[in-house]
Parts: C-alpha cells; sequence; structure tokens
C-alpha cells in the first residue's frame, strides 16, 4: 500500500472513529442523564445518519478492490443498516422513540469505536494487540445483539409504515408494498446476518490463532 493510501485510510478510519465515539457519548450521557432509553435518536440519530452514509465508501473500497474484503459483506452491512437509520428510523417519529432503536444504536456505537481505531491503527503499522482482541471478540455478543434490535425494531415499525404508507409512491410500481417488502426482510434476515456472523468467526481464528501460535512457539 502507498503512503498516500496510507494517509487517505487513517483519515477515513480515524474520523469516523471520531464520530463514532461522540454519538455514543451523546447516547450514553443522555441515557444517564434522563434514566431514560427513549431519547436515543434525538441525542445521537443524525449524527448516525450522516456517518452510516459517509461509510459507502467502504463499499466503494471492497468494490475496486483496495481492501480484501470484497463487495458483498460490505455492501450488506451498509444497505442493511442504511435501511433501519435513514429510511425507518429518520422517516417515523414514533419509532425514535422505541427501546429498539437504543439497543441498536448502543450495540453499533461500542461496536464502531472499537473497529475505526483498529483499521486506522493498522494503515500505519502494527495494532496494539488489545485493540485486536477486543475487535475480534466483542462482536461475539454486540453482533447478535444488533441484530436482535434490529429485527425487533423493523417489527414495531410495521405498524406505522401501513399507516402512512410510506414510500407508497416507490412502490406504487412493484406488486407489493414496503411493509410487505420489510416482512420478507425479517425471514431472511438472520440468514443473511449469519453469513457476516461466520465471516467474523473465522476472521477470529485467523488474526488470534496466529498470536496463539507465536506464543506457543
Amino acid at each position: 500500500m502507498s503512503q498516500l493510501a496510507k494517509l487517505y485510510f487513517f483519515t477515513y478510519n480515524s474520523l469516523q472513529a471520531f464520530g463514532w465515539t461522540v454519538a455514543f457519548f451523546r447516547l450514553l450521557s443522555n441515557f444517564l442523564l434522563t434514566k431514560s432509553n427513549t431519547g436515543a435518536y434525538a441525542s445521537a440519530g443524525e449524527l448516525i445518519c450522516w456517518l452510516q452514509t459517509f461509510a459507502f465508501l467502504e463499499v466503494v473500497h471492497g468494490a475496486i478492490g483496495i481492501v480484501p474484503t470484497g463487495l458483498l459483506l460490505p455492501l450488506m452491512q451498509w444497505v442493511g443498516r442504511t435501511l433501519i437509520f435513514v429510511s425507518i428510523a429518520r422517516k417515523i417519529d414514533e419509532v425514535q422513540e422505541l427501546p429498539s432503536v437504543f439497543i441498536t444504536y448502543f450495540a453499533w456505537c461500542l461496536t464502531e469505536v472499537i473497529r475505526y481505531p483498529f483499521y486506522a491503527l493498522n494503515s500505519i503499522g502494527p495494532c496494539p494487540f488489545w485493540i485486536t482482541y477486543l475487535r475480534y471478540t466483542i462482536f461475539i455478543v454486540l453482533y447478535p445483539t444488533g441484530l436482535a434490535a434490529e429485527m425487533w425494531l423493523i417489527y414495531q415499525a410495521l405498524p406505522y409504515i401501513k399507516e402512512k404508507n410510506l414510500y407508497g409512491d416507490f412502490f406504487s410500481v412493484l406488486p407489493f408494498s414496503f411493509d410487505n417488502f420489510l416482512k420478507v426482510l425479517l425471514v431472511l434476515y438472520p440468514f443473511l446476518w449469519l453469513k457476516l456472523y461466520l465471516h467474523m468467526i473465522k476472521q477470529r481464528v485467523s488474526k488470534l490463532g496466529k498470536r496463539h501460535e507465536k506464543k506457543k512457539k
């Protein structure tokens, strides 16, 4: 990787790390001050929407081959999150106050304040092992938590989507409505998510297994 590419990746991942850290502390401080999980979107939602939109660059990185992740996995993650952030939570005020939004945001923020520093440091040199360990360990709990919260959020949003006929103009040319599309997605969601989860398990064995082998030697 050229020095210019290293600088780009360090800058991109550092900015994302900073943004997600701000979002995490906004979320946490609101929860501690109000003793309520209903203000998650008001405290951090718009910032997270912008961070997630900006993250489309990661799909581009995989598509053009400048990172080894390929196109499919980052695209799946980006589409799933954008669907929840931008297409649902941002459009429906009633959904923004649901506990499922808080749990989803919390799981995502905690994941990203570890993931992006890991990528930023790896772009300029060896990453401290404790960050690598957290990166490939904490997802074991946070990914299923995020999955459950995302599915709960979508399920809770269905009545509002049907009532408001959300995206009715767009789906009018299709043989199904947006809420019916989401019902099908809810069935498929765990299977799509499992592909990402198993990929992370393999990555964990690869990254942490190498460290274990070196210690044994």
